[in-house]
């Protein structure tokens, strides 16, 4: 059988005999995987640290190609070029079909949309990896793209159409290839509880509720949709754990999400100076609608605000579709811009990570959001201790100093905003101190019990009441324990504790210091959302996508962290002399999932 891919190992050998070429083995699979076996680099290439991504370098780390191989690997991606022009073809074709029928019935938004559905459901599905992406690029688009095309319920569910094809390519090529698919091991048999406390509650609970529905409801679909939101994004860990090869994904991963967070940053910002300068009208009405967001006072992107200066009540939703929604994305960011500024490798990507982090703070003051404005820079001293950054001179003093000039300045030119803000703040912890609402909300879900298995799956999940009643609770445990009662409460906490746990023993085992301070990043991120009482983040977007996202993150760096020194210390051994048999067979046993 003729090998697809080859590589040699020219090693000297203390009597100057060179070694034989080592050949390894590419095997396709389907769904556009493959596991292929790291090809043993040259011997005679020495090995440096990276610290860019030169031509050179590249040549150098690049394995030679006869002429065969190189017409058989262009043939291959000719062929590629061609299935993708051909099925994106055939899916346009359809998709343009159905909505042209559609828009002819009159609904051209929802033809629109139905074109977009289409055709994300179908290239998802076949091209899982580009898909997980394009998920964490549309999630903090969501809102504006929701009431850009009319703003129907079913457009809330959007970001599905992406996640839920890639999601079942992802668990094909573990079938195939043998990989698990829950990551990590150590949450199986607290998922599997919760899984099965709240089956057993929507079979009981909402499927009695279901046998008295009237008015239109429907208590199964409530606690389907109930059960998608608790546990339904508990498998982007594997998507993310699949998703990265090396440490270049990791940046580039990491990267990326910099970047949506400095756009996102810019648009909320454009929609605060169009309403402070009068462009966009703000919130229009009498009494209690002066203190309620609204749709229609939507300006530029997102969804519902409010805005009266005049009331001192700003509450913006950046891109998102209402303002508690941007304020956890602002909270979220704030992780992922203190890992880029303090861990990435380049000088140039620090500075743009600073920035983010910058952005993040200036809009956790203009939009409002008293929560972001209090966690914000908790979160950040708490990530300076527990990564041990603080001690980190190096970087600490730029970055702090840094980062202190900028919001310094725009608190000197922008005094009003700031003390505004502030006593907005203060009046509201005044009004309901969050230890004693939280305290409150536990009476009133206590007293609610019925039993031991609550009162239904999605009974108090914002995104289920389009099936139906729901109850709003402010609290997440709270919520908890009034939808699958004290059980379900004690299992979903035993889930997120013990992925907290794994995450931890991941992250400590990491030796690189840039690959290490990410995980640290990630890890904090993680551990502050498991155990966050107030409100209900992991029920919202963007934080049920980022939670799983940080712990995927985390889980994947110790095995990239462990192949590359692996790899460094063999190669180092194959210049002074010839490896072993054993340290060969351990540098082509190294598999890399090759997730295309």
């Amino acid at each position: 059988m003729e090998n697809l891919g080859s590589a040699r190992c020219d090693g000297m050998g203390g009597d100057g005999t060179s070694a034989e070429p080592e050949a390894t083995l590419t095997v396709e699979a389907p769904w556009d995987f493959a596991v292929v076996d790291t090809p043993p680099p040259q011997a005679k290439a020495p090995r440096l640290r990276r610290r860019g991504n030169s031509k050179e370098d590249k040549a150098d780390q690049s394995p030679l190609l006869s002429r065969k191989e190189e017409r058989a690997k262009k043939r291959q991606t000719q062929k590629a070029r061609k299935e993708l022009i051909q099925y994106l073809a055939a899916t346009l074709f359809v998709a343009g079909l159905i909505g042209v029928l559609l828009a002819l019935l009159g609904e051209p938004k929802l033809a629109l949309a139905a074109v977009v559905a289409i055709a994300c459901l179908a290239l998802s599905f076949k091209y899982p990896r580009q898909a997980i992406y394009g998920l964490i690029i549309y999630v903090p688009f969501s809102g504006t793209v929701t009431y850009a095309l009319g703003g129907s319920g079913i457009l809330q569910l959007a970001k599905d159409a992406i996640y839920i094809p890639a999601l079942l390519g992802v668990i094909q090529f573990c079938r195939r290839t043998r990989q698990p698919l829950i990551i990590p091991q150590m949450i199986k048999v607290p998922l599997l509880v919760l899984l099965g406390l709240c089956s057993l509650t929507m079979l009981v609970v909402n499927g009695g509720q279901q046998l008295d529905a009237a008015g239109g409801e429907v208590p199964i679909l409530i606690g389907v949709l109930g059960l998608k939101v608790l546990i339904g994004y508990v498998l982007i860990i594997p998507c993310i754990y699949y998703l990265l090869r090396d440490r270049e994904d990791v940046y580039f991963l990491l990267r990326l999400q910099v970047v949506l967070i400095l756009v996102c940053c810019g648009l909320g910002f454009i929609q605060y100076m169009l309403l402070r300068l009068g462009i966009c009208q703000g919130t229009i009405g009498e009494g209690e609608d002066l203190f309620k967001a609204s749709l229609e006072s939507r300006c530029f992107v997102g969804g519902s605000l409010l805005y009266t200066p005049a009331q001192g009540q700003i509450r913006l939703p950046g891109t998102f579709n209402a303002p508690w929604q941007w304020g956890w994305f602002l909270i979220s960011s704030g992780f992922f811009a203190f890992g880029t500024a303090f861990s990435d490798r380049s000088p140039i990507w620090r500075i743009v990570g600073l920035g983010s982090l910058a952005a993040v703070g200036v809009m956790a003051v203009v939009s409002g959001q008293r929560i972001a404005l209090a966690l914000v820079p908790v979160t950040i001293v708490g990530l300076l201790v527990l990564t041990g950054q603080v001690a980190n001179l190096k970087r600490f003093l730029p970055i702090g100093i840094g980062l202190a000039v900028i919001l310094s300045v725009f608190m000197a030119q922008n005094p009003a905003v700031v003390n505004e803000r502030w006593a907005s703040f203060e009046s509201r912890w005044s009004a309901s101190p969050p230890h004693e609402f939280i305290v409150q909300q536990f009476e009133w879900a206590q007293k609610q019990q019925e039993g031991i298995l609550g009162r239904g799956v999605g009974r108090a999940t914002n995104a289920a009441r389009i099936f139906g009643k729901t109850e709003l609770v402010e609290t997440y445990h709270p919520k908890l324990m009034y939808e699958i009662g004290p059980l379900g409460l004690l299992a979903t906490l035993a889930v997120y504790l013990t992925l907290t746990v794994a995450t931890f023993k991941a992250y400590r085992s990491i030796k690189d210091p840039n690959l290490r301070g990410y995980g640290a990043s990630m890890w904090v991120f993680v551990l502050f959302i498991s155990i966050f009482p107030y409100y209900y983040p992991l029920d919202v977007d963007p934080v049920n996508v980022y939670y799983w996202l940080a712990a995927g993150i985390v889980l994947k760096l110790p095995e990239i962290d462990q192949k590359e020194r692996l790899q460094q210390r063999l190669e180092e051994a194959s210049r002074r002399r010839k490896l072993t048999k054993r340290e060969r067979k351990q540098l082509q046993q190294q598999e890399t999932i090759v997730f295309e």
